[in-house]
């Protein structure tokens, strides 16, 4: 089974609030981002909440205590979590402010047979990425601060790339100018 993740723990600085809370087109980001992978048939979904935490409908919420640190600690919160279920074969990981991904992009990285996938959206490198189980422990050793899997991903030669720009967008909300444009 492949699960998923969605890293939503940080405090949202330049946002000026944590943004798993907000509410974009009528539905809070991290209600959004779970309802997306829902539609694309992951079963099992993890949520990783820090800076705000709050009851999220068809997830398992785990709160990284630790979000300060940077999106590192909350990757290796929600790997570590994973591995304890021996039916996760890999993880998708996205994060929670991304409104433009897709059902059908999810599906896409999802269904992938490639063991560490990337998105990318015109070149350049973004979410949501796959990893199989047999790179968690690699990942959790490498997560520091906001870097999360990129120096893992760094020293491999078997990461795989998967164009999205025709099912999704890969831009992010960082700042309220962002969350109020509507080309999102």
């Amino acid at each position: 089974m492949v699960a998923g993740l969605i890293l939503a723990a940080g405090s949202g600085s330049r946002m000026g609030q944590p943004k798993a809370q907000i509410e974009y087109k009528g539905e809070r980001l991290v209600d959004r981002a779970v309802r997306i992978f829902k539609e694309a048939g992951v079963a099992k979904i993890y949520v990783v909440l820090g800076a705000w935490v709050g009851e999220v409908n068809g997830a398992q919420v785990l709160v990284n205590e630790n979000w300060q640190e940077g999106m590192g600690s909350s990757l290796r919160l929600g790997l570590s979590t994973a591995m304890k279920d021996a039916s996760i074969s890999a993880i998708l990981v996205s994060l929670v402010d991304l409104p433009g991904i897709t059902p059908s992009a999810i599906k896409a990285v999802m269904e992938s047979e490639h063991d560490l996938l990337v998105a990318t959206f015109d070149g350049a490198k973004g979410h949501p990425v796959k990893f199989s189980r047999s790179h968690w422990q690699g990942i959790i050793d490498s997560a520091q601060g906001d870097v999360g899997a990129r120096n893992y991903l760094a020293t491999r030669d078997d990461v795989s790339y998967l164009p999205l720009e025709t099912l999704a967008r890969g831009s992010d909300l960082d700042t309220p100018e962002d969350l109020a444009r509507s080309d999102i």
